[in-house]
C-alpha cells in the first residue's frame, strides 16, 4: 500500500475541524484502509516555542520545510482561511512547491473561499470517506 505524506493546513483558533480530520486518518490507519505520515503543525506541537521571538521569514521557512516532503495539502476551507495570512502562505507555497491540494469544506459551510476553491486540486464535503478516496486518487 502506498504511504501518503499529508499536511493539513489550518488556523489554531479553529482546532476542532484540525482535530477531527486527525482522527479520520487516524481510523483509516488503523483500519489499514490508508498508510501516512501527518506533517502538519497542530497547536500542541508547534514548531517553535509560543513564548519564542521569531520572525516570520523564519517562521515561513520552517512552514516550507514541513510541506515540502508532503503528497498533498489538506485545506479545511472554513471561512476564517480569508482572513489567515498563515494559511494564505500554505496554499501559495503549495502551489509553487507542486502539491495536490485538497479542499475541505466543513459540515455546514455554505461560502468556500474563492482562494481555496480556485486553487484546490478537489473540493470535498465533510466527510471521512471522501477525504480517503480523494487521498487515495492523488
Amino acid at each position: 500500500m502506498k504511504e501518503y505524506n499529508l499536511f493539513i493546513s489550518h488556523a489554531w483558533k479553529y482546532n476542532e475541524d484540525y482535530y477531527t480530520v486527525e482522527k479520520w486518518l487516524k481510523s483509516a490507519k488503523e483500519n489499514e484502509e490508508l498508510i501516512y505520515k501527518n506533517y502538519s503543525v497542530p497547536q500542541h506541537d508547534p514548531l517553535i516555542d509560543s513564548n519564542s521571538i521569531v520572525g516570520k521569514k523564519k517562521l515561513k521557512e520552517m512552514l516550507k520545510t514541513q510541506i515540502r516532503p508532503s503528497s498533498a495539502v489538506i485545506i479545511i476551507s472554513g471561512m476564517y482561511a480569508n482572513y489567515s495570512e498563515w494559511i494564505d502562505f500554505e496554499i501559495e507555497t503549495a502551489i509553487s512547491m507542486e502539491k495536490y491540494i485538497i479542499g475541505l469544506k466543513p459540515w455546514g459551510q455554505q461560502h468556500i473561499p474563492t482562494k481555496i476553491q480556485n486553487n484546490s486540486n478537489i473540493m470535498i464535503g465533510w466527510n471521512s470517506k471522501s477525504l480517503i478516496e480523494a487521498i487515495k486518487n492523488i
